[in-house]
């Protein structure tokens, strides 16, 4: 399981005093709110960040960093990968997983046959829609509605999944 987890991407600097645009990859932009660090992926490693102040506009979340008070401080940082521990993320309801859990996971289909790997998550309006690579390197494209998962085990990263007839077609 990974022990960091992804909330956003660094867009792009937002004026000159060392505020960033973030693109959230979260369900909750106001998440942001109440975080009070989080980790920046340097491409050398991990820096701990700790949030100054935090605003909100359009779809950006724009924060400023302890620390980084100019363009120059924080410009190189652009594309880079946002996170935060486990302990700062969000709670989750019953039957609500992160992304980040799921792939790599081993699909079983009802009668334990192994059906193939999670490689991916479909964010759709009315529901999400997991990616399985087949066996026979085919993908599955399967709603993430309740007739179709039948259970996930996130400590044996095995789902259970009942396959709609015509989908395998």
């Amino acid at each position: 399981m990974e022990q960091l987890l992804q909330v956003g991407i660094l867009s792009s600097t937002h004026g000159v005093h060392g505020e960033m645009k973030i693109f959230p990859t979260t369900d909750d932009p106001g998440r942001y709110k109440k975080l009070k660090r989080v980790f920046l992926d340097t491409g050398a490693g991990m820096n701990e960040l700790k949030i100054e102040s935090v605003k909100f506009f359009k779809k950006f979340v724009i924060v400023k960093f302890e620390g980084y008070d100019s363009i120059n401080d924080i410009e190189k940082y652009k594309g880079r990968s946002i996170f935060v521990t486990r302990e700062d993320a969000v709670r989750l309801g019953r039957n609500e997983y992160f992304i980040a859990d799921l792939i790599g996971m081993r699909v079983i289909d009802e009668d334990d046959k192994e059906l193939g790997e999670l490689t991916d998550v479909m964010e759709t309006g009315a529901n999400d829609v997991y990616v399985i690579k087949l066996s026979g390197g085919r993908e599955l494209l399967l709603p993430a509605i309740k007739q179709c998962i039948l259970s996930v085990d996130v400590n044996e990263a095995v789902m259970k999944v009942h396959v709609l007839e015509g989908l395998m077609d």
